[in-house]
């Protein structure tokens, strides 16, 4: 699995673990992860994010 892959799988476990909730979901660890320090995980989560939004953009009919 590419790097871009994972990202997408993990965008797509949120949105089914989480389902409406999930940009809320993203924005806590996001947050938990600054707090913390975690350079690399915030931009991970935030990529997360921008799948996630490409994904609702989709489902709402709006090209990605």
């Amino acid at each position: 699995m590419t790097p871009e892959q994972h990202i997408w799988a993990c965008a797509l476990a949120v949105e089914k673990q989480h389902g409406p909730q999930a940009a809320v979901f993203v924005a806590e660890r996001i947050g938990a992860l600054a707090l913390q320090g975690d350079a690399p995980g915030v931009e991970m989560w935030k990529a997360i994010a921008a799948r996630l939004d490409a994904l609702s953009r989709a489902d709402h009919g709006e090209t990605v």
